[in-house]
């Protein structure tokens, strides 16, 4: 049985997804479910080049000598692609704000468990500040 390239990106992402979603719900390591969420970014990321992708396409930069109707037919769509490009720099730049708090959330209360955390801020009425 052969399945083709994009179908199984479209189930490779549904699945890095459905293993962020489970990581972030379920976990209770507060890096954990930070991973978790770094999975869901990278699923829809796959997810938006998948759509992009176009069997046998070409990269979508009219060169001189292409006749306009061939580069109409045969590139792929753009906009995918600088819509992931942006999602990278974002993700990157929240995942080390996410990460920053961790280390305070860590020196404040020594543990990584979210319960822990949200424990100890109900004890001390920190929740609300």
């Amino acid at each position: 049985m052969f399945i083709d390239v994009q179908l199984a990106s479209f189930f490779t992402a549904g699945a890095i997804i459905v293993l962020g979603i489970y990581a972030a719900l379920f976990l209770d390591n507060i890096i954990k479910k930070i991973i978790g969420l770094s999975f869901i970014t990278e699923g829809v990321n796959l997810f938006l080049v998948t759509i992009g992708y176009k069997p046998g396409g070409v990269v979508s930069i009219f060169l001189p000598g292409m006749s306009r109707e061939w580069f109409v037919q045969n590139s792929a769509y753009p906009l995918p692609y600088a819509m992931v490009l942006t999602s990278i720099v974002i993700g990157a730049s929240t995942l080390a704000v996410m990460l920053g708090i961790v280390i305070i959330l860590y020196k404040k209360h020594s543990t990584l468990s979210a319960s822990k955390v949200l424990r100890d801020d109900e004890e001390t009425g920190d929740a609300g500040e």
